[in-house]
């Protein structure tokens, strides 16, 4: 089990986790092998109002790529309405968004039938929770091995870094990090990707460049799934 954060709201993650796990399941296939795949995202703000209740479109996309079929509640048990910072609707709405609350509603029975699952976050690492609390608490909880979705545009040297050393000095391991090509028209992209690669101390698993279509069985092709199932 994997948690997925990044280094930025909109720097990919739910493109790397679908790509992810559309690379388990093409690997599988390929052996043959009868493994499950799973896809959660616990919080989620900027959801859709539907006869069925609030859906979030990146859930709805991880539940679309997991091999192993849950109830939408079970993939996004705390889902909100507006696109705002799930703290500040949270206490809107008077939900306790606790590290301890979500981890109450997460169930971790279904995550034991997968033999690869990732969590997604939301926003960055340090996502506010309210009351000083972080989202970064729960992956400790968990004792988790982050995968960081780098987001290629202008500053993420910085912000690649600072997020691997937060994720390190909260006592956790970086199993990997995906370049992923946020914007089209980035000064010197090759540079800074090999910037990255030189300073970054975890392992590179990809680079998705800026994909026309960009869905997981394109983004699939970028993503060394096996540096992750040798772990």
């Amino acid at each position: 089990m994997f948690f997925v954060t990044g280094t930025d709201t909109d720097s990919g993650k739910t493109l790397v986790s679908t790509a992810l796990l559309t690379a388990f399941n093409r690997e599988a296939a390929r052996t043959g092998a009868a493994h499950l795949s799973l896809g959660v995202k616990p919080v989620a703000s900027g959801c859709e109002t539907t006869e069925q209740g609030l859906r979030n479109s990146d859930a709805l996309k991880l539940m679309s790529a997991s091999s192993l079929k849950l109830n939408y509640e079970q993939v996004n048990p705390i889902s909100f309405e507006p696109a705002i910072a799930p703290h500040i609707a949270a206490k809107q709405l008077g939900v306790n968004l606790s590290p301890e609350a979500i981890l109450a509603k997460l169930d971790r029975q279904a995550f034991e039938q997968a033999d690869f699952c990732l969590i997604e976050g939301a926003g960055g690492w340090r996502l506010p929770l309210g009351d000083g609390r972080y989202l970064s608490e729960l992956v400790q909880q968990l004792n988790l091995p982050v995968i960081l979705v780098v987001g290629m545009k202008l500053g993420c040297l910085n912000h690649a870094l600072l997020t691997q050393e937060a994720i390190i000095a909260d006592g956790l391991t970086v199993a990997g990090w995906v370049a992923n090509c946020v914007d089209p028209n980035m000064s010197v992209f090759d540079e800074n990707l090999a910037s990255l690669k030189e300073m970054m101390t975890s392992p590179f698993l990809g680079c998705i460049p800026h994909l026309k279509q960009a869905d997981a069985e394109h983004a699939a092709h970028f993503i060394d799934i096996q540096l992750l199932l040798l772990k």
